[in-house]
């Protein structure tokens, strides 16, 4: 008998998915319903390993879509939400901000409102059978801004979005917030330091890299290559949602880092001293690094203080960068070669 039914929008994505096989292979009596658009993002082979789970099901659809997304959760009786799906590419939301208002924004109200319909009577009165029905939001810490040389984000630091992405992500926190004040429906959202892990698209920095190392192309670094983020194993953030979706309060928020700062050229570094042990070619792979025009707008530093997750959830990080560089740059070199 499965006792939850658990919608996860976007688990095709790269840290959706790696949850998804994280969250079936440990809780056997949880029915979830993998819901993604499959954009370009999404790629149904990161859930190779679980898509013949008896409790695990796939729904192809668009969370923009209102009517689509009643349809689901009269199919389903949708019980609880984890909400991924997301545009997330900054590059992207420079060119095309109005997908990212219409997804991250719009998709997310949608979501919330739907939610609301199905599990409560009125405000803060839950239907009997949904009392303990949860929306969870995953969001990012790029909803901050940026930081100087010293300090970090904490829970209480002032939303200053810098791009088209961050402020959309930041629209979707306030609406989740206001469903908390306004409604009484139970959330919690968690904002995220930059993941690295297995299964990321290729788009992203980490894979950007291996993968133009191993073909010998050039190795692009916005600027001067110092612009620093705080990396989290994605492996260590799905133990953190586990945490936070079981234990947190109504109405929560949580930061959650690696205490990883690196730059991007210190990324770069690690990912080409690696291969030339690994991969060796006959020159360093750090002289394929190539220096490019920065990024508009591009912020400085990331840092989180995950201080009040450990405290108040017992959470650390397991994985040290050094220790997760390795781990997935062995994953990309399989993927590639």
């Amino acid at each position: 008998m499965l006792d939850k039914t658990i919608l996860i929008t976007g688990g095709a994505g790269f840290i959706g998915s790696n949850f998804i096989e994280y969250f079936i292979k440990k809780y056997s009596n949880y029915h979830i319903i993998n819901l993604d658009l499959l954009t370009y993002a999404g790629d149904l082979s990161n859930l190779h390993e679980v898509e013949n789970c008896q409790n695990y099901s796939f729904e192809k659809g668009d969370i923009r879509d209102r009517f689509f997304l009643m349809s689901l959760f009269d199919k389903y009786d949708i019980q609880h939400i984890i909400h991924f799906a997301a545009e997330s590419h900054v590059d992207n939301s420079i060119k095309d901000p109005a997908i990212f208002a219409e997804t991250n924004v719009i998709g997310t109200l949608n979501l919330l409102d739907i939610a609301k319909q199905h599990w409560m009577d009125a405000p803060f009165l839950y239907k009997e059978k949904y009392q303990g029905s949860r929306f969870y939001h995953i969001s990012t810490d790029e909803v901050y801004g940026t930081l100087g040389e010293i300090g970090y984000f904490t829970e209480q630091t002032p939303y200053a979005p810098n791009s088209p992405y961050s402020a959309s992500k930041a629209g979707s926190d306030m609406l989740v917030r206001s469903y908390y004040h306004t409604f009484g429906m139970n959330v919690v959202t968690t904002n995220c330091s930059n993941n690295y892990g297995p299964k990321q698209h290729d788009e992203k920095l980490i894979p950007t890299l291996i993968r133009k190392a191993l073909h010998g192309e050039p190795l692009p670094i916005y600027g001067d290559g110092n612009n620093i983020r705080d990396w989290l194993f994605v492996e260590d953030h799905c133990n953190a949602i586990d945490l936070v979706f079981h234990k947190a309060k109504a109405g929560e928020t949580y930061l959650i880092g690696g205490h990883n700062e690196r730059t991007t050229l210190e990324i770069a570094y690690a990912v080409c001293e690696y291969l030339d042990k690994k991969v060796p070619s006959e020159k360093s792979y750090k002289e394929l690094i190539q220096f490019v025009t920065d990024r508009p707008g591009h912020d400085f530093r990331y840092a989180i203080d995950a201080s009040k997750l450990e405290s108040d959830l017992g959470w650390q990080a397991k994985e040290t960068f050094e220790t997760g560089i390795i781990k997935t740059i062995d994953w990309y070199i399989h993927k590639y070669m």
